[in-house]
């Protein structure tokens, strides 16, 4: 995906990105692409794949439902989605909770060089955050960081009720979902929907999107290795 493309597809969708945005994604890239060479942030490193995979990517589940308030980013790794919906939507609040301080340097970097405000990297996991910042969130997301069943005990404690937790799965969304039924139940949340998509090479996309509808019982979440081992 070219840089116009990725501009073309977004405009198709009533996303009107600035020439400041465009050239806040521009550096961006190149930053991702030099950080690279000296740490593990992505395999994907050809400019139009980080434009598709990374970028569009992270965009496509919130084109119909365009997040608001304050949104913790559980796992960011190099940013997505958090990263790039900060670039998207300027007005909203972004946390970024990333537990490996070499990837935190990365992402307090792009920060600083693209100018963003109101957005800011935390060095913890997500079962430590919810110590302080519990049932704090109005959007919680995340990309590529565990099984569904294990997310939903590390993420849904961080939303507050009447909020939202977008997982953005792949291939496997479906099914993901299907075992991860009653974990969503435990800690309060419901199905609001899900979304299939695939990218230009056939990549599927499952994008999830639970509502937070009840208070998480205290017990949640466990320790992470509690929960890895025995998941809801």
């Amino acid at each position: 995906m070219t840089v116009e493309m990725f501009k073309d597809k977004l405009i198709k969708e009533q996303i009107i990105l600035s020439d400041q945005q465009l050239k806040q994604f521009a550096l961006y890239a190149e930053l991702l692409i030099k950080w690279n060479e000296v740490m593990n942030l992505t395999a994907i490193t050809a400019l139009d794949a980080i434009y598709e995979k990374h970028f569009y990517d992270s965009i496509l589940p919130f084109i119909h439902c365009q997040p608001k308030g304050v949104l913790c980013d559980v796992g960011s790794g190099a940013g997505f989605p958090g990263l790039v919906l900060k670039i998207v939507f300027p007005e909203l609040k972004v946390i970024l909770l990333e537990p490996i301080k070499k990837r935190v340097r990365f992402l307090e970097q792009v920060i600083k060089e693209l100018n963003l405000e109101d957005i800011n990297v935390i060095n913890q996991r997500a079962e430590q955050h919810a110590q302080t910042k519990r049932e704090y969130y109005d959007w919680v997301t995340a990309r590529a960081v565990a099984n569904l069943a294990v997310l939903v005990e590390l993420c849904v404690p961080l939303v507050k009720v009447n909020g939202y937790f977008m997982a953005l799965k792949g291939s496997n969304g479906e099914e993901e979902y299907r075992n991860a039924k009653r974990a969503i139940k435990l800690v309060g949340a419901k199905l609001n929907s899900i979304e299939k998509t695939e990218l230009s090479d056939g990549s599927l996309r499952f994008n999830l999107l639970l509502y937070k509808q009840a208070m998480t019982d205290r017990l949640y979440p466990r320790s992470y290795a509690q929960i890895k081992n025995r998941p809801l």
